[in-house]
């Protein structure tokens, strides 16, 4: 059982929390309309925000969205140097294939040296573009890892249903297509410019917007033609990268001259919530959303295949079959590696979203440490119905004995973690009674739930919400706004 604690309100649609472990107890609240707000170590919101790239923006739906500011990350050297990372969806580039919807930027920006609460958004430095076809799955999380020191970038499989359309591979999909960064955890590293890897070209059959590319530009000018991309100046690819040294190879029918060397991991549908452990081994772990019957959290490892289109969870994806697995697939990815299953798998029927969170690593509740703490968005698009759930690994599983890369993974290693609902103080039932939208640690490692009133980045609200995972004794009654609920049951959907 745990409760939760108010800490800052009035915000629209907030995606995630973070901290820069500086010293001075700030949290950095990321509202997906464009905007990041800062609560002081006194709870206090200030009034203007941080980073406010509202009119960088795509222009975003009220009612449901999943463009806009998405994540931010500070450099592990944020004390000294300043630098803060931003993934956002801007309007489509003119270079970007007419017809599609948005282009993401990752982008650098520098803190003001004179305003420590603030960005110097003429700072930006975009390392790379992401042409969209449509407005879904953009993954959209940043995380550096507190292991290596590189930066990870979670991307979805391009938008859409089934990894099929405009902008996708015929056959396979993005997300198995290793001549593409769609479906893909990246990983590069932003204090060197020394690739590590080779000049990347496309070299595919068909229309340019069947084929039409990798889509990111590692220069500061957009790449020309569009369907090429080159090695250049504003970061570099770790040289331990799965694929920073390829040769050319042949997938299927589509041969290409090199796989993109900043992809670490593949085989994802959304990965829109990302984070590393910050204790034990730092292990990663990915929330990766789901399309017809099942939700699913991973552990990430260098060079590993998800599944995504091939299996939705650890059940054989048919698009046609919308209420119960497809038959038959492939048990291997299309170069014969291994697809690599869930440690959670659910279904719809507890929700209609996963909702990433953290490893609790806190000081608040320590029955939590270890656990994953995670949820579902809500069962319903109009009524917000959130759900907490904590995993559990299995017993003897030994986080040590985890490769570097997916090579050697082994079953036991890749096994189910014991899933459970979460009592809150306070409730009335098996809900939260509002959205969940993320999750986040402070500098402390506790951890903060974020919810909000509204399914989408509505302007005219500011319903969403703050809470630290505290006690249950520790808690004060919450507004009458929010009423917390209870959970507690088993799910039954990770043995």
């Amino acid at each position: 059982e745990i409760g939760l604690e108010l800490v800052a309100q009035n915000f629209t649609s907030p995606m995630m929390v973070t901290s820069p472990d500086d010293g001075t107890g700030r949290l950095f609240v990321v509202d997906q309309i464009g905007v990041v707000k800062i609560v002081d170590a006194n709870g206090t919101t200030l009034p203007e925000p941080f980073l406010d790239l509202r009119g960088n923006l795509a222009n975003l739906s009220p009612t449901y969205d999943e463009r806009g500011l998405l994540s931010i990350a500070f450099h592990p050297d944020y004390r000294t140097n300043g630098k803060v990372y931003a993934f956002y969806s801007a309007p489509l580039r003119s270079e970007a294939p007419e017809g599609w919807n948005c282009t993401n930027h990752i982008s650098e920006f520098q803190v003001d040296p004179e305003n420590p609460n603030a960005v110097n958004i003429s700072s930006e430095k975009i390392l790379m573009y992401i042409d969209k076809p449509y407005q879904n799955h953009n993954g959209g999380q940043l995380a550096f890892s507190p292991a290596d020191g590189y930066l990870y970038v979670s991307l979805g499989d391009g938008g859409r249903a089934n990894d099929v359309g405009n902008g996708h591979t015929p056959g396979i999909g993005n997300a198995q297509d290793l001549t593409k960064i769609y479906g893909k955890i990246l990983r590069i590293d932003v204090d060197s410019t020394a690739t590590g890897g080779v000049t990347v070209q496309q070299n595919m059959t068909g229309t340019a917007n069947q084929t039409q590319n990798m889509s990111v530009n590692r220069t500061e000018t957009p790449p020309e033609p569009t369907w090429t991309t080159f090695a250049g100046s504003l970061y570099g690819i770790p040289t331990d990268n799965p694929f920073a040294e390829t040769l050319p190879e042949i997938l299927g029918t589509y041969a290409y001259t090199s796989v993109p060397p900043e992809i670490y991991a593949y085989g994802f549908r959304n990965p829109a919530y990302m984070a590393f452990d910050s204790g034990g081994n730092n292990t990663l772990f990915v929330a990766d959303a789901g399309q017809n019957l099942f939700e699913e959290v991973d552990i990430v490892l260098g060079g590993g295949n998800y599944g995504w289109n091939i299996r939705e969870g650890t059940h054989c994806f048919d698009p046609n079959a919308t209420t119960a697995p497809g038959a038959s697939c492939n048990i291997t990815g299309y170069q014969g590696e291994p697809l690599i299953g869930p440690i959670f798998e659910g279904g719809h029927d507890l929700g209609l979203v996963v909702v990433g969170g953290n490893v609790y690593r806190g000081t608040a509740v320590p029955e939590l440490e270890g656990r994953y703490i995670f949820g579902y968005w809500s069962d319903s698009r109009t009524v917000g119905n959130g759900t907490l759930l904590a995993a559990t690994p299995p017993t003897g599983w030994a986080e040590g004995a985890l490769p570097e890369t997916a090579v050697s993974l082994t079953p036991d290693e890749n096994a189910m973690w014991d899933v459970q609902t979460v009592n809150i103080t306070g409730g009335t039932n098996e809900t939260l009674g509002t959205f969940l939208r993320g999750f986040g640690e402070d500098a402390n490692q506790d951890l903060y739930v974020l919810t909000n009133d509204v399914g989408g980045p509505d302007n005219s609200t500011s319903t969403g919400k703050l809470w630290k995972i505290v006690p249950p004794t520790a808690v004060t009654p919450a507004p009458t706004t929010v009423t917390p609920t209870v959970t507690g049951e088993q799910t039954g959907y990770a043995a």
